[in-house]
């Protein structure tokens, strides 16, 4: 699951609604299907650590972090853990909504990148 998260610009491969990116360093602009871009700033990623930490910096929101970690818990097994938090509370939700499906496909592409 790391190889999958630890590309910054695989986002529209497995979040659903994002029809692509761009990632210049440390800054990553989403582009929605609706066409509303989202400018993000990568706090993190980690291999050690296996996390990947963002945040939206997008003036809708007043605070945004999300914080994904791929824990090892067998040889070939391991728990993905996607957390987001968000000001205003209801842009959280959308979030989240969203993160349900992209816990989906970090699975389904990492199995197949197993293969």
């Amino acid at each position: 699951m790391w190889g999958v998260i630890t590309r910054p610009e695989s986002i529209p491969q497995w979040f659903p609604g994002i029809d692509s990116c761009t990632v210049d360093g440390n800054h990553r602009v989403i582009t929605t299907k609706a066409g509303l871009e989202m400018p993000e700033e990568i706090l993190t990623n980690d291999p050690l650590l296996r996390r990947f930490a963002y945040r939206i910096t997008a003036p809708l929101y007043k605070f945004h972090l999300g914080v994904i970690d791929v824990i090892a818990i067998g040889v070939n097994d391991s728990l993905c853990v996607y957390s987001t938090t968000a000001e205003p509370d209801v842009l959280a939700l959308i979030i989240a909504g969203g993160t349900k499906d992209a816990l989906v496909e970090i699975k389904r592409i990492g199995e197949e990148l197993a293969r």
